[in-house]
């Protein structure tokens, strides 16, 4: 598979699944800039954006001519879908990515991610645990709706383990060599 140019990467998918991690090596790979839809949707102490500001912040966020953006947010997959020429889809089976939010939750606990915004740092989250179990079955029926509604034309990647993704990279890599 010969990668084609990429110049709006959007990444989306199951919490836990290794967006962010993927989002941090292309933006660096390809000279994008990074864009953490969590950094800009979440307040100090967790406290979320209103969703009528939260869907104009992503209406500009969308406007930058390169980008990688990762998150997933449902109500703005109709902002993101049309201007990102590639989608990037973890597909992961839930109980591989609730455990590894699980561990995350316990070795980074109170810690903030460097995809997060400032005051939100690891912790057990509950709710959050239970949106992850249902994931595939509440949430991932609207991300296949929204991209068969937008995603016309776009270079769709579904990762449904993480050796999908470690194949794509060095793929990537090799694709980036031989450009040179």
């Amino acid at each position: 598979m010969i990668i084609s140019p990429m110049q709006k990467i959007l990444i989306i998918g199951i919490p836990g699944a290794g967006k962010s991690t993927l989002s941090f090596i292309l933006a660096e790979m390809l000279d994008l800039p990074l864009i953490h839809l969590d950094k800009h949707f979440w307040n100090r102490g967790w406290v979320k954006t209103d969703e009528d500001i939260w869907q104009e912040k992503v209406k500009e966020l969308v406007l930058g001519e390169k980008w990688v953006i990762d998150g997933n947010y449902n109500s703005t997959l109709h902002i993101r879908i049309p201007p990102c020429d590639t989608i990037l889809f973890f597909d992961y089976p839930a109980y591989l990515s609730f455990w590894r939010v699980l561990k995350r939750s316990i070795f980074q606990r109170h810690r903030p991610r460097p995809d997060m915004a400032d005051g939100c740092g690891e912790h057990f989250d509950f709710e959050f645990y239970k949106w992850i179990w249902n994931f595939n079955r509440r949430h991932r029926p609207h991300i296949f709706e929204m991209l068969e509604k937008h995603a016309a034309g776009k270079k769709l990647i579904v990762f449904k383990r993480p050796s999908g993704v470690t194949r794509f990279l060095d793929q990537l890599r090799h694709d980036l060599k031989n450009r040179s």
